[in-house]
């Protein structure tokens, strides 16, 4: 549930929609919080490779390999959990901040677990589509995103104090 702080007098419906720029903007900032999370994974993941493996400390995991592969699944998960954290327990992320949006069930409830993660996975296909569930805000007449739609939430402009 939203505080009173920031809680805004306006339902989520009424609330201007924010634009696919301050979106795209908010999702660069928020990069480089996930990518020092990314860092502390790999690095977990090399010194175990190194240590545990009793490899040489000169080589990388291999490319592909299943060490590869749930390196690559740990950093979606953790990104993940920074992602849905955020929107959990005050509809931002970092990133999202300072450009004053929000991500806001229709009705103003608190959006389950599920509903996030849902969210959360449609948007990585969005981005590995080459953003296209993104650029689709451009043709959609409510400027939804593709993971706005599949979650049931929108992304508004929240007032300046």
């Amino acid at each position: 549930m939203p505080s009173s702080t920031n809680a805004s007098p306006q339902p989520s419906s009424t609330r201007p929609v924010a634009l696919i720029g301050w979106r795209l903007l908010a999702l660069f900032y928020d990069f480089w919080p996930v990518l020092a999370l990314w860092m502390v994974v790999s690095t977990a993941f090399t010194l175990g490779y190194t240590f545990l493996g009793h490899h040489d400390p000169h080589q990388n995991i291999p490319p592909y390999s299943p060490l590869a592969w749930a390196l690559w699944l740990s950093c979606w998960v953790v990104a993940g959990v920074y992602a849905t954290v955020s929107w959990r327990r005050g509809g931002q992320t970092l990133g999202m901040r300072p450009w004053r949006i929000r991500v806001v069930t229709a009705d103003g409830s608190a959006a389950s677990w599920s509903t996030l993660w849902a969210r959360y996975a449609v948007g990585t296909l969005s981005l590995l589509l080459a953003g296209s569930g993104f650029w689709w805000a451009w043709l959609d007449r409510e400027r939804r995103t593709w993971h706005d739609r599949a979650s049931g939430m929108r992304v508004v402009r929240v007032a300046k104090r």
